[in-house]
């Protein structure tokens, strides 16, 4: 499973992201490019501990869902977004890619950092699986988005 904090799978983000514009749009869903690169914003925040959306541990979902965010399984297309993710207005694109671009390397700048306060709602993360999980989200918009 490729993981945010390898350099070339660092790269690759960083390049799929470069690639989008503007004028790009969703293959599924509801989100415009503006609104997707805001929301990929949120898991980035909580891995940095810079906004833990109020989330509380949900052993429901530490059961059923925790594995499926780093193993090798692609998500399917129109999974239902958090409520604390789902934006409620249009975003400045260009806006939020900066700010995206900006967390994207400082996840990557703590590549080997090997203690991770847990996730709020799923609780403990390996280094990892914290790198696995944050480059299939991303991957998964990106996809939704042709890049």
């Amino acid at each position: 499973m490729k993981s945010l904090f390898q350099q070339e799978t660092h790269e690759e983000i960083m390049n799929r992201l470069e690639q989008l514009d503007e004028a790009a749009q969703a293959n599924w869903g509801k989100m415009n490019v503006g609104q997707m690169t805001w929301h990929c914003q949120g898991p980035l925040n909580i891995m940095l501990e810079k906004n833990d959306y109020g989330l509380k541990p949900n052993w429901f979902a530490k059961v059923f869902f925790k594995k499926s965010l780093y193993n090798d399984k692609s998500w399917r297309k129109n999974l239902p977004t958090a409520k604390f993710l789902k934006p409620k207005e249009d975003k400045d694109f260009s806006t939020e890619k900066r700010k995206l671009t900006e967390l994207i390397n400082e996840a990557y700048s703590h590549r080997d950092k090997t203690e991770w306060k847990p996730h709020p709602g799923f609780g403990y993360f390996t280094a990892d699986q914290w790198g696995q999980m944050q480059y299939k989200h991303l991957d998964h918009h990106f996809r939704q988005f042709g890049v």
